[in-house]
């Protein structure tokens, strides 16, 4: 079986080589030359565990091609794969452009029948206007060409996305005809081996799965920072509120950290279409919106937590742990990390980080207004506070005595709540988390 797939950022490139791993015949589609020119050399663009071994392997064993041309493939594919970016416009809303643009190239070059899946996250009622734009290319042809369009929104976590391809907890596929559904099926049939569940629907409850599974998500991290900020309060101790809820089979333990507000591509971005569809249909989604403000708020806890610290913030140097938003990615959109950046440079204070992996993305973003340092150890030379906002597992067991050593100050600020309060006692220093 042979498809394409538009798009090779992070849902289609890692899309792509998981397709191949099983058998298929994958053509990755790029618009971006030097991108596609990088991929057939082996430079992957994006940093995701074990993807640069599957693509480098897919392509030796001649499952996985690269072009900048989808017309090039069309008429040997039997689905096409939509994967470009849906970025959020001022208002909130998903800017289908890219999405269009696939649409139209599909429509102006198809000679067979082909379905066009969506994977971009997208509103609901895209799919109306996905067809609406190849039937124009099509009848601008004079031709009738029978195509048809589905969903297959992904849920793939950054850091962990081959794993959750290879063996998902559930694919969702929107279709519109039998003939869809068959073509659908034998597509997924290599992973029905490991016994997870495809699940049928209709295109518009496929697009609206994908929106409210990310705000759901979204609103569990808000609901437990704002009980969080309420513990401090009243002094009570939010990993025990935590334990004591998620023991509940009907509420679970995922997603219930708090911590220093969610970031990303997915989450914000999601969140706000949701809103911007209410919107548009005349419905506030109250609930969501006080999710999105929550998290605005909690992203600035860490600089809240300096300045009650250190006091004046001027000429202090605040060495940072961690950049990007979540471990196992270089992904900065959204990240927590930028807000308290910004927040400390305008109060004055000098900023020195440290990311196992996402310094080079930072300096895409920051230039030369912060100072990068070597590894952990060198971000706390003469530091009046580390403050932590990524939890990579390398940060989990400092060196204290070392600490001591380089340190001008005491002062942790946890954005994580990875450490042990009555240890960090213990080592003289004064710590500060979230929800105690």
């Amino acid at each position: 079986m042979k498809i394409a797939i538009v798009g090779t950022g992070y849902v289609g490139l890692v899309s792509g080589a998981c397709f191949a791993e099983v058998g298929i015949d994958v053509t990755c589609v790029d618009i971006d030359k030097r991108k596609i020119d990088n991929l057939i050399n082996g430079t992957i663009p994006i940093y995701e565990p074990g993807l640069d071994d599957l693509v480098s392997r897919n392509v030796k064993e001649g499952r996985l091609h690269f072009t900048t041309d989808l017309k090039e493939c069309l008429d040997e594919v039997e689905v096409v794969f939509s994967a470009v970016g849906t970025p959020p416009d001022e208002d909130g809303s998903a800017d289908l452009k890219y999405v269009l643009d696939v649409a139209r190239t599909f429509g102006r070059n198809i000679n067979k029948y082909t379905i066009l899946v969506t994977k971009s996250t997208v509103p609901v009622g895209t799919s109306a206007k996905i067809k609406a734009e190849i039937n124009r290319e099509l009848a601008e042809r004079g031709m009738s060409v029978p195509f048809e369009v589905a969903s297959n929104p992904e849920f793939l976590k950054e850091g962990a996305a081959i794993k959750d391809f290879m063996s998902p907890d559930r694919v969702v596929i929107g279709i519109e005809s039998d003939r869809a559904r068959k073509v659908m099926e034998r597509l997924y049939r290599p992973f029905l081996l490991n016994n997870f569940r495809v699940i049928f629907m209709d295109i518009a409850s496929a697009e609206m799965t994908k929106y409210a599974a990310n705000s759901m998500l979204a609103t569990r991290i808000s609901f437990m920072n704002d009980i969080a900020n309420l513990c401090e309060l009243v002094g009570a101790d939010v990993n025990m509120v935590r334990k004591g809820i998620g023991t509940d089979v009907r509420i679970g333990n995922k997603f219930l950290y708090a911590g220093c507000g969610y970031g990303g591509s997915c989450f914000p971005k999601d969140v706000k279409a949701l809103i911007h569809t209410g919107k548009e249909h005349g419905y506030k989604m109250r609930i969501i919106e006080a999710v999105e403000e929550v998290n605005e708020l909690q992203k600035s806890i860490v600089f809240r937590k300096l300045k009650d610290a250190l006091g004046d913030l001027k000429g202090r140097r605040i060495g940072m742990w961690g950049l990007a938003f979540k471990p196992e990615t270089d992904d900065m959109r959204e990240a927590p990390a930028l807000v308290v950046i910004e927040k400390l440079l305008e109060a004055g204070a000098t900023v020195v980080a440290y990311d196992p992996v996402a310094v080079p993305e930072a300096r895409r973003r920051l230039g030369d207004r912060i100072e990068y340092a070597l590894d952990m150890y060198d971000t706390a030379v003469d530091a009046d506070a580390i403050a932590l906002m990524t939890e990579w597992k390398q940060f989990r067991v400092p060196s204290w005595n070392v600490l001591h050593k380089v340190m001008r100050g005491n002062i942790i600020v946890d954005g994580r709540n990875i450490y042990d309060p009555a240890e960090l006692a213990e080592e003289g220093f004064e710590y500060h988390c979230i929800g105690k």
